[in-house]
């Protein structure tokens, strides 16, 4: 049981997270972000966990998939190895599938190597070139099918037993495919192949604090060279910084620790191409098995709230974990996130 001085001191932090993250937010409401980014791809949220609680993942994300988020988390856990599949029904029938693989040699005595993978398919997109001798300004000439993917090779290692850090390379593309951009006065079309490959790198550090259960984290993403489509303005790849904060209550509630779990995060994200937002959530675990989670992101144009749950087990001395969550938007239709997880 804690001692009432540390008890006070969790009641402290518990309303730091909270109050401090509020004030923030009430400063970047306000605040206008004129730059632009390309390759949104990037900034579409992978795990179903980080998504029902908000996106707030800096000081929690571990495993495989931290490399998604803050690549310091991949060498958190016992795990000699660990495997993340997800898949992402987004806005407009847009699927994003997502795989990372981690591997710790010498029980994590050199680090930890992890492998991220991530394909979009967009579907088929109506394809139009401008034309002033029709009454719309502009024909139909088919469908395109644009693609992007991203392989990324990222290393981590715990420094000290509260210091954790990583990076992350990544070979981020982008192709549209032989583009229509004019027609001449037979009909006949102009097209261009419309593509961009370019490096993006990440890095992260974690640390827990000698306060029990509290741990920071900060995580910067998509840090890349100017990016362009041929002879196109150019443009930056969606950089975003996260600074995070992430408490495990347990020993600080009297209740049992091996069947009740609730851990509290809040993220500041300050990204490139708009306003700083405020991403807090909520993760409660029954005996270890079952987790049930809530988020919500703000301020936000579009989208609400996030819930989530998910369930995870050993057998055989192989952990396997499945996971969804259900992402609330004010004028689209929700998305939808799910996820296994197998480790050795």
């Amino acid at each position: 049981m804690p001692t009432p001085a540390l008890a006070r001191l969790a009641r402290l932090a518990l309303l730091a997270l909270f109050l401090v993250p509020t004030a923030f937010g009430q400063q970047v409401e306000d605040r206008e972000k004129l730059a632009q980014s390309g390759m949104k791809f990037l900034s579409v949220s992978a795990d179903p966990r980080v998504a029902a609680l908000g996106g707030a993942s800096t000081a929690l994300s571990t495993g495989p998939q931290a490399l998604f988020y803050n690549p310091a988390g991949l060498s958190r856990g016992d795990a000699t190895t660990g495997v993340f599949l997800g898949q992402t029904s987004f806005i407009a029938d847009i699927n994003y599938n997502h795989a990372a693989v981690a591997f710790r040699p010498a029980g994590g005595r050199f680090g930890t190597l992890g492998v991220s993978v991530l394909a979009v398919d967009y579907g088929e997109l109506q394809e139009t070139v401008f034309d002033a001798s029709t009454e719309a300004g502009y024909r139909d000439v088919g469908t395109f099918s644009p693609t992007a993917f991203a392989i990324g090779l990222g290393y981590g290692r715990t420094v000290t037993d509260r210091f954790s850090v990583g990076g992350q390379v990544k070979l981020v593309t982008e192709d549209f495919g032989a583009i229509a951009v004019s027609a001449n006065d037979q009909g006949d079309l102009n097209r261009e192949d419309v593509s961009e490959t370019v490096l993006a790198y990440d890095f992260g550090v974690m640390y827990d604090t000698p306060f029990p259960g509290l741990a920071f984290a900060v995580s910067a993403r998509n840090f890349s060279q100017q990016a362009a489509f041929g002879e196109g303005e150019s443009f930056q790849l969606p950089l975003t910084l996260q600074i995070g904060a992430a408490l495990d209550t347990r020993g600080l509630t009297g209740l049992d620790p091996a069947v009740h779990r609730l851990v509290l995060s809040v993220d500041a994200e300050d990204p490139y191409d708009y306003a700083g937002q405020i991403e807090a959530g909520g993760e409660y675990t029954f005996a270890n098995t079952l987790a049930l989670r809530a988020g919500y992101l703000f301020p936000s144009d579009v989208q609400s709230f996030s819930v989530g749950a998910g369930i995870q087990q050993r057998l055989g001395g192989v952990g396997f974990g499945a996971d969804y969550s259900y992402s609330a938007y004010d004028v689209f239709d929700p998305v939808h996130r799910v996820a296994i997880r197998f480790d050795l």
